[in-house]
């Protein structure tokens, strides 16, 4: 290829290239000439006209602002329906500048009827769903529903009016929606099928939320797991343990497994156990256990503490300690356990009554009797030595 063909070539593209922008600013080759000077001034026509509606219809549009803020006392609106009412005018306004627009710079009757058409179908659907939120939050309000399940169903009806309107649109624009919705009926079914633990989770979720088992906030045992929960989303449920670590559960594990909810009430009870010697005061111990309790700030005092003899053993006398607690003290319900139990000790040790420890008694014969604490190794010869001082001494 020489230097004239390509040069040829480029102007080609060139001329080509300036035919298709006299076309697109209107102008026409059935003359064969380009007449740039009528075609700027046919232009800078529309420019005017484009610009002067425009002004028109924005001074409309700050107009009935004026008038929705200046009415808000008069008309008793609150601020949400003043949010509301401005957000339909300036959409309003934008749709009625878009249309101008497109009137002037040559677009085809039907295209414009379609465009208005879906800007009306659109609107009407936002204000349907600015009506279902507002009607929907009273609702569950009524029913005393919680947040999660709110915003569930909000994200469920955004969805349907999305789609509905996204078909009204298309509708106005000629496409076919029966063919659309069975395409994407097809698709659905085929994710559904390739998704089905995630579907399993989604399922579970709603049925959560539904059931209200447990809400953010309560603490929970699942499993060998524990903590509160701080979000329950369609996917997964997630807990918050003592260690400050987020654990994320599958909801269709949680839907399937015991839940314990240890704050569903106003109070939660725990216990502790504590030990006494035999031949110490039953009653003493228990009054001391019981006053030391009550001084505890954790313990609610209605209902009151408690202490019962849980078992009579072989080396002491076994209390068990029951008490209750708010809600909020669950998670730190390790901590409280074992400071009471220090405190118990302490008050006992004051009150001299001693908790026992395992001990061993050998008799040998009627009048030789050996004590050998539990804990303390004593060989063969060692036995034999106690065993025969205790002989001497008879």
């Amino acid at each position: 290829m020489n230097t004239q063909n390509i040069t040829r070539f480029f102007e080609n593209i060139m001329r080509d290239l300036y035919q298709s922008v006299y076309l697109f600013l209107g102008g026409s080759l059935d003359d064969q000439t380009l007449n740039w000077a009528d075609r700027g001034l046919a232009l800078a026509a529309t420019a005017i006209k484009i610009v002067i509606l425009l002004a028109v219809i924005g001074f409309i549009y700050w107009f009935l602002v004026y008038c929705v803020k200046h009415a808000r006392t008069f008309l008793h609106l609150s601020q949400r329906q003043v949010r509301v009412m401005r957000a339909v005018l300036r959409y309003t306004w934008f749709v009625a500048s878009l249309i101008a627009i497109m009137m002037q710079i040559g677009f085809h009757t039907d295209t414009v009827k379609a465009t208005a058409k879906a800007a009306g179908w659109a609107g009407f659907y936002y204000v349907l769903w600015t009506m279902s939120g507002k009607m929907l939050s009273g609702v569950l309000k009524h029913y005393e529903l919680n947040a999660s399940i709110e915003q569930l169903l909000k994200n469920m009806i955004l969805v349907i009016i999305l789609v509905l309107t996204t078909a009204s649109v298309l509708a106005q624009f000629g496409f076919d929606i029966v063919s659309l919705v069975a395409g994407l009926g097809i698709v659905g079914l085929a994710v559904g099928f390739a998704a089905q633990s995630t579907l399993a989770n989604f399922i579970a979720g709603i049925t959560i939320l539904i059931e209200q088992s447990f809400q953010v906030g309560d603490w929970i045992r699942l499993g060998d797991k524990e903590g509160r929960v701080v979000k329950i989303s369609l996917r997964a449920t997630q807990i918050l343990d003592r260690d400050n670590i987020i654990i994320i559960i599958p909801n269709a594990t949680v839907a399937s497994s015991e839940v314990v909810n240890l704050t569903s009430k106003k109070m939660i009870r725990f216990d502790v156990k504590a030990r006494i010697a035999l031949e110490a005061d039953i009653s003493q111990a228990r009054s001391i256990i019981v006053k030391t309790l009550a001084k505890d700030e954790v313990v609610l005092k209605h209902p009151a503490p408690m202490a019962t003899v849980a078992e009579v053993g072989e080396s002491g006398v076994y209390f068990i300690v029951r008490f209750w607690v708010a809600p909020l003290s669950v998670a730190r319900i390790p901590i409280i356990k074992e400071n009471i139990n220090e405190k118990i000790k302490r008050a006992l040790d004051e009150a001299g009554i001693k908790a026992p420890y395992p001990h061993m008694r050998l008799i040998v014969d009627d009048h030789n009797i050996l004590h050998i604490p539990t804990g303390q190794v004593e060989t063969t010869e060692r036995i034999e030595e106690d065993l025969e001082s205790a002989a001497r001494k008879n």
